[in-house]
């Protein structure tokens, strides 16, 4: 839930009724939807999450991730390429150790500014990096609308 819709159970979720899914970032997802905050690149998936998204990619429905929340691909859905921005660590990316990781889970991670979005053709997987970077936060809006857009014309 981001705001004040009602809360529904993942256990619920039917994945027939939705065209894609779109996961937002942020330390929950690090810290309540994975361990990645403690256990970075060994990170496990809250069980019923990587359930959904393994749904969401076998039906060939497309998933669109922003932030931290495109490592849930990198475990999940091997050999995939995404993003979580720039893999060169400075002022601006102080994240960008994270492109590491996601290599070294065997997935393929491709460089991109905050305004801009990856799409894997074949995983119909849309990343962007929203804050994994000191960006002004209209650059971040644009960047997340583009994921949306593009996860949308996958659908």
């Amino acid at each position: 839930r981001i705001a004040r819709g009602e809360v529904t159970d993942l256990a619920k979720l039917n994945v027939s009724d939705f065209d894609a899914a779109i996961i937002p970032g942020g330390f929950g997802v690090a810290k309540n939807l994975s361990d990645w905050a403690v256990k970075n690149k060994d990170c496990t998936i809250q069980p019923q999450l990587e359930k959904i998204i393994k749904m969401f990619h076998q039906a060939g429905k497309p998933l669109g991730m922003c932030c931290i929340s495109p490592i849930l691909a990198a475990k999940i859905l091997p050999g995939c390429e995404l993003t979580v921005g720039q893999d060169k660590e400075c002022k601006m990316w102080p994240y960008a150790q994270t492109a590491d990781a996601v290599k070294a889970m065997g997935c393929k991670h491709v460089n991109k500014d905050v305004e801009e979005a990856h799409v894997d053709v074949k995983n119909k997987l849309v990343t962007t990096c929203a804050f994994m970077c000191n960006a002004p936060i209209h650059k971040v809006f644009d960047g997340v609308g583009v994921m949306v857009q593009e996860t949308l014309k996958l659908a």
